[in-house]
């Protein structure tokens, strides 16, 4: 998966995605169903923070696919609605997977 750059959108897609849900899900819910916000506000700051240095990544390794011409600027645009939906990265995921095999050079043939 790492070994091309639509292949690194794909893995930063989902490792953005993760780190959504867990804001969403874990660290939003400390915080305001718990009984423990002034925990929960420490567990949203730092997952919040790590999960925002996260989508610039995402952000600057699709964009950076897209300079080297390894995406059409429709995934790029779908990268970027996606980073903003809950499960978004995941449903592109496939979509990526099939622009990444349908691109891939041939094997060479021996």
């Amino acid at each position: 998966m790492w070994n091309s750059p639509v292949g690194r959108v794909r893995a930063a897609g989902l490792v953005e995605g993760v780190s959504a849900l867990i804001l969403f899900f874990v660290a939003m819910p400390l915080k305001y169903l718990s009984g423990m916000p002034e925990l929960g506000k420490e567990v949203v700051f730092w997952v919040g923070a790590i999960h925002g240095g996260l989508f610039v990544a995402y952000a600057l390794i699709t964009f950076t696919a897209w300079g080297q011409g390894a995406l059409r600027a429709r995934h790029v645009g779908m990268a970027a609605v996606a980073s903003i939906i809950p499960f978004g990265p995941f449903v592109i995921d496939r979509k990526l997977k099939a622009f990444e095999d349908a691109n891939a050079p041939a094997a060479p043939v021996a």
